[in-house]
């Protein structure tokens, strides 16, 4: 029985809504930070999903995303890093295509039914934009979403699935373009969605011999809060049926649309619900997932939908997002520009500056990072194993606000930071908000860009306030 196992979510903390000046739309949407993209967000879904279970055993990571920061490169690969799993599974990036996330599911599914691999983490991220004041750009929202699929312990089966492939050129992306371009209203909607996702909806209810009576919620693409409710009376769901879309409070997170909508549906979900998952683009996937017992186990160990949606920050301006997104010209920083990074140094330094790796001495177990050689307590020598930080909780033990650092977020708040169970770490702070920045503070760590020169993406750790 291949199924999912467990499932996580993440949504960026920062929101454009009422309150925003500059901002003309109603609409709240959730927006990715200025040192977020679909790399850091995958990271951050995959590790909520992963809470509470053994990395060791994940076999494989997909990774969707219709905004991969490279454009050759694999961002599996690094979010694998990340998250500290073997080097000896496979790795994977579903790009080019609105319905990514669901496609990787159909993948991981054969990969397990193949007797490829038993756990297979699946995760989906977008920061999709729309030019500024387009009618797509209320509706859009950044976010990630990860499914961990099993061949065993599953708290959801997946019951079957449907594929249907259809080109159409309705709303796209080419290589050189910043914001989506989209034809014709009426012919996007009528000719796009509103004729595929029924027909692929409807050709699966056939083929399972079921009835829009039998699904307990509907998770399906659409590009608003209004075509939503169109579309989902149109294939025979009633409002109830309908799991809620988000608009108003994320948006349209893209590839990871429908496994954000999943995930907030298994949130909810009792033990023999039936979901119904529809992804969009070029087509359109279909998936039918059964609900356990183990449903209301998985979700007391993650922050999910429901967790994310709770803790946000409203931005004031919409200059502020026109500053991380590039699109207003800034000040140049008066210091010199970063370098560019070493690539031999980055991959050197791979399981200090990705896994985050510490080292704990073996003589009297005091934990150090960076890794050295000699235990600054006992002074043994190359005597450690390594443990990973990533997951653990810490607090600020110092810190300092540089109001001329070359970022865009002033000031620059960088900490001191303690882990619980010990190791000392300096690092940047994120998501904060200056006032409340202050010594013995809750930090979580966050993998994040520290910056991008020559086309080199530096990720690296930094330290951000416990999302409550």
């Amino acid at each position: 029985m291949v199924g999912t196992r467990s499932f996580g979510a993440y949504i960026p903390k920062f929101r454009l809504g009422k309150g925003t000046a500059g901002w003309s739309f109603p609409a709240e949407k959730a927006v990715a930070n200025f040192d977020e993209d679909s790399i850091t967000m995958a990271v951050a879904a995959g590790a909520d999903c992963l809470r509470g279970h053994d990395r060791s055993q994940v076999d494989g990571i997909l990774f969707a995303t219709t905004t991969p920061p490279y454009q050759e490169k694999q961002g599996a690969a690094t979010i694998a890093a990340a998250l500290d799993l073997r080097r000896d599974i496979y790795s994977a990036d579903i790009t080019g295509v609105l319905r990514a996330g669901t496609t990787a599911v159909h993948m991981a599914i054969d990969a397990i039914k193949a007797g490829r691999a038993r756990q297979v983490l699946v995760a989906a991220a977008d920061c999709r934009m729309a030019a500024p004041g387009d009618s797509m750009e209320p509706s859009l929202g950044d976010g990630a979403a990860a499914l961990l699929l099993s061949a065993d312990g599953v708290i959801a089966e997946i019951e079957g699935s449907y594929s249907l492939t259809d080109s159409m050129l309705d709303v796209w992306r080419s290589q050189d373009d910043q914001f989506l371009r989209s034809w014709e209203e009426r012919f996007v909607i009528e000719e796009g969605y509103q004729r595929v996702i029924p027909e692929a909806v409807s050709a699966f209810l056939a083929q399972r011999k079921l009835t829009p009576q039998d699904i307990n919620k509907a998770v399906y693409h659409s590009t608003d809060a209004r075509r939503h409710a169109q579309l989902g009376a149109q294939m025979g769901f009633q409002e109830g049926q309908v799991q809620d879309p988000l608009y108003g409070r994320v948006g349209n997170v893209g590839a990871a649309f429908p496994l954000l909508l999943l995930a907030s549906a298994l949130e909810e979900a009792g033990p023999g619900e039936r979901i119904l998952v529809a992804g969009y683009g070029d087509g359109a996937d279909v998936l039918s997932i059964r609900t356990s017992n183990g449903a209301d186990a998985a979700r007391e160990k993650r922050r999910g939908v429901r967790g994310h949606l709770e803790s946000k920050i409203l931005l004031k301006s919409y200059d502020e997002y026109s500053r991380w997104r590039s699109l207003t010209p800034t000040a140049a920083a008066r210091r010199p520009p970063p370098a560019v990074p070493s690539v031999t140094a980055l991959w050197r330094e791979a399981d200090t500056n990705l896994r985050l790796h510490g080292a704990r001495c073996l003589s009297c177990g005091y934990t150090q990072y960076p890794p050295q050689r000699v235990c600054v307590r006992c002074q043994s020598k190359d005597s450690f194993e390594a443990v990973r930080l990533s997951d653990r909780a810490a607090e600020v033990f110092t810190y300092s606000l540089d109001y001329v650092a070359g970022t865009v977020d002033v000031p620059l708040a960088i900490t001191i930071i303690n882990f619980e169970g010990g190791g000392r770490m300096m690092c940047m702070m994120t998501d904060r908000e200056v006032d409340a920045v202050k010594i013995g503070m809750p930090v979580e760590m966050t993998f994040r860009k520290l910056h991008t020169v020559g086309g080199i993406h530096n990720y690296y750790w930094k330290s951000m306030p416990v999302r409550a």
